[in-house]
C-alpha cells in the first residue's frame, strides 16, 4: 500500500480508536449527575465504570484471536456496530440496570476496537514503516483520554444537551469509522486453515479475569482487602485461570497461544506493558480529582490542565515514530522513554496543594514525553518478532495486560488514596480543634468544596495534595521495573514486509513443505 492508501485506511482506524477511548473516559465528570438523575446508589456508580472496563479488558484476547482466524475488516465493523448499540442503549436508559448492561455491550465493542486497530495496522504496514503511523495512534489515544472527561463535563453543564449526549456523541464517530473502513480498507484474501474456536478456554479466561478485576475494583470500597469476599474472588479467579492454562496448552486453536511466551521479546514487552499500565493509568487517573479538589478548579478547567501531559505524549510519540521509521533503530527510544517516565513520576511525587501550575505543567510534560516514547513502541517491538499468523494474539496480549495493569493500578492506588486522605484529614481536623465528621463532606466521600468553611477547605486541599503525591511515589518503582524489563529486550532489525505479505509467504512456505513431505 502507498502512503496515501495507508493514511486513508488509517482514517477509519483512528476514528474507531477515538470512539473506544471516548467510551471509557467521557463519563468521568458526568457520573455524579447520571447517578442522581437515575436515583441510583453508590455501588451502582462503581458498576457503571467497572462494567465497561471489565468487558473491554476481558474480551481483548478473544478479539485478537478471532483476527487471526477471520476477516479483520468485518470484525472491526462488527465491534463498531456493537459499540453503537451499546451507546444508544446507554443514552436511552431509564434505569441504572439497563445503563450497566449497555456499558457491558459498549465494553465488548471497545475491546474489539482496542485490539483490532493495532492488528490491522501491523497487517498493512511493515514494521520498518510502522513507527511513524504508531505515533499518530499514540496521539489519538492521548487526545481521547483527556478530551473525554472535558467533553463529558461540558455536555452535562449544557442545559439543552445533558448527560445522555455523553453516550450519543460517540455514535456519529462510530458510523463514520464503519463507512471509512468499508471505503478505504483493502485487505487481500489469504487462505486460512479451518477455524476452531476454543469456547471453553475463552470462557475460563473471561471468567477468571473478571473475578480478579471485580476483586481489585471493589476491594477497599465495598469490602475489606482481608475478607471472605477477597478469598472467594481471588480463589475463584486463580482456579479459573489455572484451568484456562491447562485447556489452552492442549487445544488446537488456543485463544492465547502459550507458545508466544517462549518468545523473549513478547514476554518482556508483556511485562513492561503491565507495569506501564499500573504506573501511568494508576497514577494519572487521579490528577483530575487533584485539580478539582486540591487546586479548586472546575471540571472543564481540570480537563484543560492535563494538556501539558498530552502535548508531551503527542510530540514524543510522533517524533520518535518518525525517527524509528527513518533509521530502523528502536530500543534506545524504549529505554529513554522508560527513564523519562520514571523521572516524571518521581517529580510528580513532590506536588502538593501549593504547587505552581507552571511547575506542575513541566512535570506532566516530562511524564507525557516518556509514555509517548515507550507505550506504542512496545507493541512495535512485539509485532516485529512474531510470525504473521500470531500478530493478532501477540498484539491483543499486550493490550490486555496494559489494560489489566491500569485496572489494578487504579483500584489499588484508589484505596491507598482514600486511606491517606482520611488519615490526613483526621490529623488536620484534630490539629485545628474541629470535630471529625463536621467537615460537611465526610472523610469517606469526596467533599463539596464550595460548601466548606475556609479552615476545613484548606485541610481538605492539603490532604488531597499529599495523598496524590503519594500515589506517584508508589507508581515510580513500577516505572523503574518497566525500565529494567525494557533493558533486557533484544533489538532486532525491523522487517520491511507487512503482516499480510508475511502471512502469504508463510502460507506458501507451508504448502511447499507439505508437498515435499508428500513427495518423500
Amino acid at each position: 500500500m502507498t502512503n496515501r492508501q495507508i493514511l486513508q485506511a488509517m482514517s477509519g482506524l483512528m476514528a474507531g480508536m477515538f470512539v473506544a477511548i471516548l467510551a471509557g473516559t467521557v463519563v468521568a465528570n458526568a457520573l455524579p449527575t447520571i447517578i442522581a438523575d437515575l436515583e441510583a446508589s453508590q455501588s451502582s456508580y462503581t458498576w457503571v465504570v467497572t462494567a465497561e472496563l471489565l468487558a473491554m479488558t476481558a474480551t481483548v484476547p478473544l478479539w485478537g484471536k478471532l483476527s487471526d482466524l477471520f476477516d479483520k475488516k468485518l470484525l472491526l465493523q462488527l465491534s463498531l456496530g456493537m459499540f453503537v448499540v451499546g451507546s444508544l442503549l446507554a443514552g436511552f436508559s431509564h434505569d441504572v440496570e439497563l445503563l450497566i448492561l449497555s456499558r457491558v455491550v459498549q465494553g465488548i465493542g471497545a475491546g474489539g476496537l482496542t485490539a483490532l486497530a493495532q492488528v490491522v495496522m501491523a497487517a498493512i504496514i511493515p514494521p520498518r514503516r510502522l513507527g511513524k503511523y504508531a505515533g499518530i495512534f499514540g496521539a489519538v489515544f492521548a487526545i481521547g483520554t483527556v478530551a473525554g472527561p472535558l467533553v463529558g463535563g461540558v455536555l452535562v453543564d449544557t442545559s439543552w444537551l445533558g448527560w445522555r449526549w455523553c453516550f450519543f456523541i460517540g455514535v456519529p464517530f462510530a458510523l463514520l469509522a464503519i463507512a471509512l473502513l468499508q471505503r478505504t480498507l483493502r485487505l487481500p484474501a489469504v487462505a486460512r486453515r479451518e477455524a476452531k474456536i476454543d469456547f471453553l478456554g475463552a470462557f475460563l479466561i473471561v471468567a477468571g479475569v473478571c473475578a480478579l478485576l471485580i476483586w481489585v475494583t471493589l476491594a477497599g470500597n465495598e469490602f475489606d482487602w482481608a475478607s471472605w469476599q477477597t478469598a472467594a474472588l481471588t480463589g475463584a479467579g486463580v482456579l479459573l485461570l489455572v484451568a484456562a492454562v491447562f485447556v489452552e496448552a492442549r487445544t488446537a486453536e488456543p485463544v492465547i497461544p502459550l507458545g508466544i511466551f517462549r518468545n523473549r521479546t513478547v514476554t518482556l514487552t508483556t511485562v513492561a506493558s503491565l507495569l506501564v499500565g499500573v504506573a501511568m493509568f494508576g497514577g494519572t487517573v487521579f490528577l483530575s480529582q487533584y485539580f478539582q479538589v486540591s487546586l479548586g478548579k472546575s471540571p472543564t478547567v481540570a480537563g484543560l490542565m492535563s494538556l501539558p501531559m498530552i502535548l508531551g505524549l503527542l510530540v514524543s510519540s510522533t517524533v520518535a515514530g518518525q525517527v524509528i521509521s527513518k533509521t530502523g533503530v528502536w530500543k534506545r527510544y524504549l529505554v529513554a522513554g522508560a527513564v523519562i517516565m520514571t523521572v516524571g513520576l518521581g517529580l510528580l511525587s513532590t506536588i502538593d496543594a501549593d504547587t505552581a501550575f507552571t511547575l506542575l505543567s513541566a512535570y506532566m510534560a516530562v511524564l507525557g514525553i516518556g509514555v509517548g516514547m515507550l507505550m506504542q513502541n512496545l507493541v512495535l517491538a512485539a509485532q516485529n518478532d512474531v510470525p504473521a499468523s500470531e500478530l493478532g494474539a501477540a498484539t491483543s496480549v499486550l493490550s490486555f495486560f496494559r489494560s489489566m495493569g491500569g485496572t489494578i493500578g487504579t483500584s489499588v492506588l484508589g484505596a491507598i488514596l482514600a486511606n491517606r486522605v482520611a488519615s490526613e484529614m483526621t490529623k488536620g481536623l484534630d490539629a485545628a480543634g474541629i470535630p471529625a465528621g463536621g467537615d460537611g463532606g465526610g472523610e469517606s466521600s469526596v467533599p463539596d468544596m464550595s460548601t466548606l468553611p475556609e479552615p476545613v477547605r484548606q485541610i481538605v486541599e492539603h490532604a488531597y495534595g499529599v495523598a496524590t503525591a503519594d500515589l506517584f511515589l508508589i507508581a515510580t518503582p513500577c516505572a523503574l521495573l518497566a525500565l529494567l524489563t525494557v533493558v533486557f529486550i533484544k533489538e532486532k532489525p525491523l522487517k520491511t514486509t507487512s503482516g499480510m505479505e508475511r502471512l502469504a509467504e508463510e502460507a506458501a512456505t507451508a504448502r511447499e513443505t507439505d508437498k515435499s513431505v508428500v513427495g518423500s
